[in-house]
């Protein structure tokens, strides 16, 4: 009887008869129930419990290879593959063997071939790559010829796992060859490709023809040739292609890949207009770009010496194939015969030509079959049907006739080398790719002779795997049970082997001239109805027969079999091929052809093979082929059948693991012994271990050996030495085990006594301190309005229990369905529960990705002090504060933001968060300290200051807000501390206002706050409610809500209107800006509320919230935060509140809303009075000042009320500069000389006419305000810009005054909100153009299309600002009367409709009540007449007002004409005078020097291509070819051209330094690049509109005129083209460095990072010997002697002669003349940490103590860790020397002694005491040897300035020392690396290391050997 506990895994029945793996969980109460591998759950019955198996821990996790399985079950397998596949492991082994399943997407782990080089199988994780090596080791190794057979499902990978297998090779060879056939044979593959792959229902690439490709290889492993074998291609599909499935790839590649001029040649089109593409109704495959795939073809054909005329041919053929098909037959009868005649359509006449035959012989060869008769030649029409058969029979022949010749002019190439060379000099590895077992709904004579050849394979398979370990076992007598396995001789016997077979039948019927597919199927269900494996018909005109395969049974449709069989075409259609003049289309029928016309095709005396006879036959020699050689064997599986990453359907793969034979396989290679040796093999290798000399099987006999040494015979057996072996390990492991047993139950009967005895002293003290204890009173945290810190007052750690079991139940319910106890057991990790705890969590609660989340145990214990379940720690070390760095940086303790309670050194700044963190903090094993809280969390923390770390961690790290819910949660769950219960409850309310728990954790914490206590439920219940709908918040809580959350009442705000009222609002703390301004309005009757914003002000300053999703409690908390920087009481903040009018609508009509109106006016006379609102005439503020007169006093004149007006609405500083009297004047004369004098005017007509003219008058002051950076659009004077958007456009200005630009809504087109992420370019130099826009563009843009061009915005509020401007434009269109005719309009048969032109503007009449909304009447104003117009003949301008000429003429050719930019710029006048002067382009220099546009290569004589793309205009398209004729006609330079021009993709973002490199580091290299760097970079600076893109440009001009100039040529056109743009600030600079000296590196990092900055001056530190050290300036062009002149100039040295600058230490890349000591112990600290140099205990020690230091400073909270960092603390080779504690106890005594030294001092202590040991500074290189007996196998070479001196690595003894004087050559191939020494006696030393590190021996090695020059080298 099993029983299962919690946390168990077990094997559970499944639907498809296959155990599935699940897993026990228990509940507190018992219940147990089991959670599937799919996720399922079921309930754990007794039943159940019973028919369960425990599961083999091997298959909990998984096992790499699964031999290794302990359940040797199906079940076990699938889910070994399943557990992979979830983790993205794709390859499993089996032994030797390897599966492979399917991902169904790009997996990044193909480029580390070198990793597998030279390691044996099973070294490194399972991979295609090492089959691969153990393929090629065993080829050289053992001298035979190897094979890789590559089988599975068609769709599981076959072919993608042949072409990595054989990029392996090419790159193992590629290394070791100066050839270029590598590249030839990979490049055979995207050729094969094409013409023989095609997309099927489950493979959108699936091989339609086998293929055996035979790599050769010469007797160093270096590839000579290779040779392709095809088979069976599928010519059917030429023709018929079934439901979403394609023809092959060539022909959709062809018509999207070639040139309009060839589409016109072979008068093509598009793929659906021809019969034979469209047939399977998919035209296009997703995931595949056949233009990109057709250019990859010809550069294949081109890499394979295809020439041009062949390409052309082979395009002709193909342009056939097309045409033929789009033929018709029309059906005629003539003497009672049916005959047919081909309809003369252009495809017919094309089809003609492109044969190069005459029509009339086309014609009848397709209509007409001739036959020889024993006397004469019949000529016989055909029916149309018949005609098409014909048809489609010719167009086969021609497609399988061109593939067979496209693989022979491959082999010719890529096996020439091997012709006159014998076969057996050379070694093979063959590739079989051929395709998979198949089974369609409609399966065909393709699909029998494709599972025929499975079946075959599946035999080898069988054979070599079970047959020959059974075999050699039962030789060897080992005893073991014969394993049952599928063998599938009987299919192969129905197929082929036996009489009367499937094959043999269906040949016999072919040769029959009236043998039709009737007849034939009635034949083999006469043979074979009676075999099992076979499925006869099941009635007369049933036409399918089945095949029970191994891998299922096949339905067959029998109806087409005899004629695909027959494979022949007639011999009028040989006869029109004789005549034809198509030079290739003869070539591929020669076999056909004779030299009298005719091959005996059509003579029926003469049998012609069938194509079932010939596959058999070829099948056979490939079986005879694989036989000879040892096989490797690949399993392909495909998860599921949907093509989908990340499914694994599990009865899929179990049946593909029954018929593949997986399960036998591992069953045998366990139980077997994969290493076998002969007799002679085994004393060769073993013999040393005899103590006897005399076995030396030269001298004594083998079987003498064996006898006397061995105690072994003849008549012995390996099984006999196998028995005790066995015998005595079964033995030993029973012991062990035994052993183990008992040591595990005295252990757990132990631990289970303790737990009784532990539980019934709680128990006792529970009782007592019941009895003593009272019960506390309700009230625990009293309500006072003091500072924060005593809003929520500490509370001492109390044990008293005093709830009830009954409170306990309600959150222990397990029939609710979203009850706390049943998500903690569906998600919390391990062993923990629901309940409270009261010590740290060990984990967190639930699981999370990212690491950082770690720092969910951090706040796990702020909240266990914030609830009083844990103490607060003791005040820390006050010496150890004092010298910690991070406490010297801390502010003022009470200030909020997190970064100074928690002591991280990083916080990011997040918008309005001042709460984000950067750094994870780890668990460590002692006392439950986190790495990274140090003093600051060590200390005692005050209530606010531990709520703000908890919720500060929950804003700034969103996926860790369920944790944090669930341990407050856990900490509320029967907690028997009643001041703990509401400090917890108090805490979860306050979190519920801050941030809302995802949708997972939603429902449960929903039904878990209803049942709070004390109110806390409805409370609770309803912030959680607001929280979730209104979002998280942005900053930490405030005071009030810290004070509200103890009363659980809502927060009483006060709101100040401009009339100077007060309204109070009640508010909570997920309040938004909207609500409390729609609250406002519906309090005061506001209606128009359009345009209103709440505002926050903080003394002197304001700032607006909107009225949108802001928190109004957010801008609170910042400005408590401001309060706190001042050192000020955060309850003191003198915030307040006030609503005002932000912006109007521009159809704003204050007579809808007279308190909205009233609202305004005085918000105006406030602003007039304060400055906010400004005007440059006098006369305005005295217009104004009337108006405001008439309102508040009427018409009646009073000087009082006059100055009372001055004084209201008369700025300050106004009245100083002009005195009180004179205001007084001006207002009073326009008082009563003015229009309201009279009084007619009504008041609040005033007030509407005062605020419309505030309006017009100050729309900058009505405007929204956003921050943005122009990533492309018209050239500005600035790219970072505020956009303000109101009522009357769009501006954008530089600061508050200066307008950059102006546009009217009516110039605006459209705009558009869109996430942009630019796609990276191919091309390198445009990928550095746009590198550094990402950061502008990963975040939201608007593109704003406008008449003067579209500029691409990007903001933070790019959304909230485009649907602003959208909302204005929508709202004109809608208002507006002026709309303009898109189209004209003449002449209608209806006089009452208007007549007018295209771009006439027509006033058109509104009409409210109309019902009709397709009509509109309107006035031309062009001609004055008025009718009915159709509204979409016109569009709307969004004014309104009439539209000026100019605007109209705009207007007419941006919305209509699409006119240029430019264009307008003429009409509008918009140039500046900085833009006159036309900036030069390379048009004249490309003329004559860049390739032919759009061609691959350069024609001579003069370029006329260019009218279709002009190479010296900037794209964003990647080049494909160089721009310089120079590097086409040279395929060396111009595929390394084409290298830095992004022939590949980029998917990964890259550096500036690599980028840059990677552009001018060939050029650098060859001088023949240059120019064609110039010409790109000046390429793409030309015509450019992105800002941000031209300034990268500008750049690169800079970085490459400090490297090379241009050649004479091109410098004139490099000059004149920086000269006529001298705006830019580089310009001038770039034409001083023009003429710079070269350089032979590519730009260092700090000109890189220098030009970033737009700085164009670099500096850097020298040093002295008298340690003093000064700044120089050093430019790109600067030499060492330049730099030591300068240097001596400034010193004022005599001469700088015998002075020299030295590099110390490199830092980053390449040369920095700076001494920086931390670079330099970062340098020296690995090669001791490696154990490089000989040092004794104590110098260890004390270096150990220095190096903790580094690390950790003066925080001696982390002395725990020293266990685990003595790798970074001790060398490797040492640390084993003394135990951890021992090393921990002696470092910290180190430590200590070093006190008061900092972390700088500590490095140059390190670096003084290393640097009087005799190997410093040396370059280190570990190598290995055997030539020289004396040394070790493996030793150390250490490279200094006296020489190169070899060292023991164990015990660090000098072996020799060289000097250079006494080397006289060195040299490295490969990984091998050779020295000699002496002069006249020579001794050569070799050796060997990796090929990188012997490149770097060598260059280290010539460094010191020519300059005789101390340095220092990092490795």
């Amino acid at each position: 009887l099993v029983f299962c506990s919690q946390g168990e895994w077990v094997w559970v029945d499944s639907d498809i008869g296959v155990p599935i793996g699940a897993r026990v969980k228990e509940t507190p109460s018992g219940r147990r129930f089991l959670v599937n591998d799919e996720g399922k759950e079921e309930s754990l019955s007794p039943e159940l419990e019973a028919s369960v198996k425990i599961m083999h821990p091997t298959s909990v996790e998984g096992v790499d290879d699964m031999i290794k399985l302990g359940d040797m079950t199906e079940a076990g397998i699938l889910r070994n593959l399943l557990l992979r596949h979830k983790q993205g492991l794709i390859y499993t082994y089996i032994g030797s063997v390897l599966v492979a399943v399917n991902p169904y997407q790009d997996y990044p782990m193909y480029s580390g071939d070198q990793l597998y080089q030279g390691r044996k199988l099973g070294e490194l994780p399972p991979h295609i790559f090492a089959i691969a090596e153990s393929c090629y080791t065993n080829m050289m190794r053992h001298h035979k010829n190897q094979c890789c057979i590559i089988s599975g499902e068609s769709g599981a990978g076959k072919t993608e796992s042949t072409k990595l297998i054989l990029q392996y090779f090419a790159a193992v060879s590629g290394g070791l060859s100066k050839q270029e056939i590598e590249h030839q044979i990979l490049e055979s593959n995207p050729i094969l490709e094409a013409f023989g792959n095609a997309k099927t229902i489950r493979n959108d690439n699936s091989s339609r023809f086998g293929k055996y490709l035979e790599i050769f290889f010469n007797k160093d492993g270096v590839i000579e040739g290779a040779r392709v074998e095809q088979y069976l291609l599928e010519k059917s599909r030429v023709c018929h292609q079934a439901s979403e499935e394609r023809n092959y790839h060539m022909l959709y590649c062809m018509l999207a890949g070639i040139t309009a001029e060839e589409k016109r040649t072979l008068s093509l089109g598009d793929a659906k207009e021809y019969t034979f593409l469209s047939k399977g109704n998919c035209i296009v495959c997703d995931g595949r770009d056949d233009a990109k795939d057709y250019q990859r073809v010809l550069s294949a054909m081109k890499t394979l010496t295809f020439s041009e005329s062949q390409c052309q041919e082979i395009l002709k053929l193909l342009a056939t194939i097309l045409h033929l098909g789009n033929i018709c037959f029309e059906a005629n009868t003539q003497n009672n015969l049916e005959t047919s005649d081909v309809s003369k359509t252009v495809h017919f006449n094309m089809a003609a030509s492109l044969l190069e035959v005459n029509k009339s012989s086309l014609g009848t060869s397709l209509t007409h079959r001739s036959f020889r008769t024993n006397r004469e030649s019949v000529t016989k029409p055909l029916s149309s049907e018949q005609a098409s058969d014909c048809r489609d029979a010719f167009v086969k022949a021609i497609y399988n006739k061109l593939f067979i010749w496209i693989v022979g002019k491959i082999n010719s190439i890529i096996y020439q080398r091997l012709i006159k060379n014998p076969k057996t000099s050379f070694l093979s590895i063959g590739l079989l790719d051929i395709f998979g077992f198949e089974n369609f709904i409609s399966n065909s004579f393709e699909q029998l002779c494709i599972n025929f050849a499975n079946e075959k394979l599946q035999q080898f398979f069988v054979g070599h795997i079970f047959k020959l370990e059974q075999k050699e076992y039962l030789k060897e007598d080992i005893v073991w049970k014969n394993i049952k396995f599928s063998d599938n001789q009987n299919i192969l016997d129905l197929l082929a082997g036996k009489p009367c077979n499937l094959l043999a039948l269906i040949d016999e019927e072919s040769h029959f001239p009236k043998g039709s597919d009737v007849t034939m199927l009635n034949k083999m269900n006469k043979q074979h109805k009676k075999n099992k494996t076979y499925i006869a018909s099941r009635s007369e005109h049933d036409t399918y027969f089945g095949i029970h395969h191994f891998a299922g049974v096949v339905y067959y449709d029998s109806k087409g079999f005899l004629e695909k069989n027959r494979d022949g075409i007639s011999s009028d259609i040989i006869k029109m091929v004789e005549m034809s003049k198509n030079k290739l289309l003869r070539q591929i029928f020669e076999n056909e052809l004779s030299t009298n016309g005719l091959k005996a095709q059509g003579d029926n005396r003469k049998q012609v093979p069938t194509l079932s006879g010939q596959f058999r036959q070829s099948l056979d020699s490939l079986m005879k082929t694989l036989s000879a050689c040892h096989p490797f064997f690949i399993r392909c599986f495909k998860p599921n059948n949907d093509k989908r990453s990340e499914v694994f359907d599990r009865e899929l793969c179990m049946r593909q693991l029954r018929y593949s034979g997986m399960m036998d396989t591992i069953r045998i290679r366990r139980l077997g012994y994969p290493i076998r040796h002969t007799f002679a093999e085994f004393l060769k290798r073993y013999r040393v271990l005899l103590k006897t000399t005399d076995c030396n099987p030269k001298i004594v006999s083998l079987s003498n050996i064996l006898t006397r040494y061995l105690y072994f015979n003849s008549s012995m057996t390996f099984g006999y030495f196998l028995l005790q072996v066995r015998g005595y390990r079964v033995r030993k492991d029973w012991k062990q085990k035994r052993g183990a047993v008992i040591l595990l139950q005295a252990h757990t009967r132990g631990m289970l006594d303790r737990r009784v005895v532990g539980k019934m002293r709680k128990d006792v003290r529970y009782i007592l301190k019941r009895s003593i204890t009272p019960e506390p009173e309700e009230e625990i945290i009293p309500l006072k309005s003091e500072p924060v810190e005593e809003i929520i007052p500490p509370v001492s750690i109390s044990t008293t229990p005093s709830q009830s079991e009954e409170d306990d139940d309600e959150f222990d319910d397990e029939t609710e369905e979203f009850s706390f106890y049943k998500f903690s057991i569906l998600h919390f990790q391990g062993s923990a529960t629901h309940t409270h705890i009261s010590k740290r969590l060990q984990q967190s609660l639930l699981h999370h990705d990212d690491e950082g989340d770690a720092a969910c145990v951090s706040v796990n214990w702020i909240i266990l002090r914030y609830m009083a379940d844990l103490p607060e720690p003791k005040s820390a070390d006050a010496t150890s504060l004092a010298s910690s760095t991070i406490s010297r940086n801390v502010p003022n303790r009470r200030g909020r933001r997190l970064s100074n309670l928690v002591g991280l050194d990083q916080v990011t700044k997040y918008p309005y968060c001042s709460c984000h963190l950067h750094q994870p903090e780890d668990l460590t094993e002692d006392e439950g300290v986190l790495i990274g809280e140090g003093p600051r969390l060590q200390r005692p923390l005050t209530p606010v200051e531990k709520l703000n770390i908890i919720i500060g961690y929950a804003l700034s790290r969103p996926n860790i807000r369920d944790e944090i819910y669930c341990q407050i949660c856990k900490q509320l769950v029967r907690n028997n501390n009643r001041n703990s219960r509401m400090l917890g409850w108090t805490l979860l309310s306050i979190c519920l206002g801050m941030f809302p728990p995802t949708d997972l954790f939603m429902k449960y914490l929903e039904n878990f706050v209803r049942k709070g206590p004390n109110g806390y439920g409805t409370y609770c219940t309803e912030r959680l409610r607001r929280i979730n709908a209104n979002g998280e918040r942005k900053e930490l809580p405030c005071w009030e809500e810290l004070k509200a959350a103890k009363s659980k009442e809502p927060i009483e705000v006060s709101v100040t209107l401009m009339d100077d009222r007060t309204i109070s609002l009640n508010i909570d703390s997920a309040s938004t800006s909207a609500e409390v301004c729609q609250a406002l309005a519906t309090k005061i009757d506001l209606r128009d509320t359009y345009g209103f914003s709440l505002y926050i002000s903080l003394y002197d300053k304001m700032w607006s919230l909107g009225s949108c999703g802001n928190h109004v409690l957010d801008a609170v908390s910042q400005c408590e935060q401001e309060m706190t920087r001042q050192g000020k009481q955060e309850k003191d903040t003198p915030w307040k509140l006030s609503i005002r009018k932000e912006l109007f609508r521009p159809w704003h009509d204050c007579s809808k809303d007279s308190i909205s109106t009233d609202l305004i006016y005085r918000q105006v006379i406030k602003g007039i009075k304060s400055g906010d609102y400004t005007s440059e005439k006098e006369d305005e503020y005295v217009h104004m000042a009337a108006q405001h007169y008439y309102i508040q006093f009427g018409s009646a004149f009073n000087k009082d009320n006059v100055q009372k007006v001055v004084d209201e609405c008369i700025a300050t500083q106004l009245i100083e500069s002009k005195s009180m009297s004179k205001w007084i004047q001006l207002i009073s004369t326009a008082v009563l000389q003015g229009p309201y004098a009279n009084g007619n005017q009504r008041k609040e007509s005033v007030k509407a006419e005062l605020v419309d003219n505030a309006q017009q008058k100050w729309p900058l002051f009505f405007s929204k305000f956003y921050d943005v950076t122009m990533t492309s659009g018209p050239p500005l004077p600035k790219s970072r810009f505020f956009v303000a958007v109101n009522w009357s456009g769009v501006l954008f200005m530089d600061g508050r005054d200066k307008k950059l630009l102006d546009l009217p809504y009516i110039e605006i087109k459209e705009i558009v909100n869109t996430f942009v992420s630019f796609t990276p370019l191919l091309n390198i130099l445009i990928e550095f153009f746009y590198l550094y826009s990402e950061s502008y563009l990963s975040a939201q843009s608007v593109t704003m299309d406008t008449v003067r061009g579209e500029f691409v915005l990007a903001s933070e509020e790019a959304a909230d600002m485009a649907a602003l401007i959208d909302e204005h434009l929508e709202g004109l269109r809608q208002y507006s009367v002026y709309a303009m005719a898109k189209q004209d309009v003449s002449k209608p048969e209806d006089s009452t409709f208007l007549v007018f032109k295209r771009g006439d503007l027509l006033l058109v009449e509104r009409d409210e009540h109309s019902t009709n909304d397709s009509w509109v009447r309107a006035t031309n104003q062009r001609t004055s007449n008025s009718g009915t117009v159709d509204k979409d003949t016109v569009k709307f301008l969004p004014t309104l007002s009439r539209p000026t000429e100019d605007i109209l003429v705009v207007t007419f050719m941006c919305h209509t004409l699409w006119v240029t930019y430019d264009t307008l710029c003429v009409v509008l006048n918009y140039r500046t005078e900085n833009e006159t002067l036309a900036p030069l382009s390379l048009k004249e220099f490309a003329l004559e020097n860049f390739r032919l546009a759009g061609k691959d290569g350069s024609r001579p004589g003069p370029a006329r291509g260019f009218g279709r793309e002009k190479l010296w205009i900037h794209s964003r398209e990647p080049l494909k070819q160089p721009l310089m004729k120079s590097l086409a006609n040279n395929s060396e330079l111009s595929s390394r051209a084409c290298n830095y021009m992004g022939d590949y993709p980029i998917k990964h973002a890259r550096s500036p330094m690599e980028l840059t490199d990677q552009i001018f580091g060939p050029a650098t290299q060859h001088e023949v690049l240059q120019d064609e760097i110039y010409c790109q970079i000046m390429r793409q600076m030309t015509g450019n509109q992105s800002r941000i893109s031209l300034d990268r440009g500008w750049q690169l001009m800079w970085l490459i005129t400090g490297l090379f100039p241009p050649s004479p040529g091109l410098m004139g056109h490099a000059q004149r083209f920086l000269e006529t743009r001298p705006r830019n600030q580089l310009s001038n600079g770039c034409l001083q460095r023009l003429l710079a000296m070269r350089r032979k590196c590519p730009p260092h990092m700090v000109e890189v990072d220098a030009i970033q900055q737009n700085s164009a001056q670099i500096f850097h530190k020298i040093h002295f010997p008298n340690d003093s050290d000064d700044i120089f300036e050093v430019t790109s062009t600067t030499t060492n002697k330049d730099l030591c002149h300068g240097v001596a100039s400034q010193l004022k040295l005599n001469s700088a002669d015998g002075y020299g600058l030295y590099l110390k230490t490199p830092n980053k890349v390449g040369i920095v003349m700076t001494h920086d000591l931390c670079c330099a112990a970062k340098q020296e600290m690995p090669k001791y940490l490696r154990g490089y140099h000989n040092c004794s205990r104590e110098d260890m020690i004390t270096l150990g103590g220095l190096l903790f230091r580094v690390e950790v400073d003066s925080d001696r909270s982390q002395f725990v860790m020293i266990p685990r960092m003595l790798r970074q603390l001790v060398p490797a080779d040492q640390i084993k020397s003394m135990s951890p504690e021992e090393w921990k106890k002696h470092i910290i005594s180190s430590y200590n002694k070093q006190s008061g030294i900092t972390v700088q001092e500590a490095k140059i202590a390190f670096l003084k005491a290393i640097s009087t040991w005799p190997t410093f500074g040396c370059a280190f290189f570990e190598v290995k040897q055997s030539c020289e007996p004396s040394y070790p196998s493996t030793f150390l070479i250490a490279i200094s300035k006296q020489g190169v001196s070899f060292i023991d690595p164990q015990t660090k003894e000098l072996l020799v020392m060289h000097k250079f004087k006494n080397i006289s050559e060195y040299y490295s191939k490969g990984s091998r690396f050779q020295m000699t020494v002496g002069t006249v006696m020579k001794n050569d030393f070799i050796c060997e290391t990796s090929q990188v590190r012997a490149r770097l021996l060598i260059s280290v090695l010539a460094k010191y050997f020519w300059e005789k020059k101390p340095i220092h080298i990092i490795l």
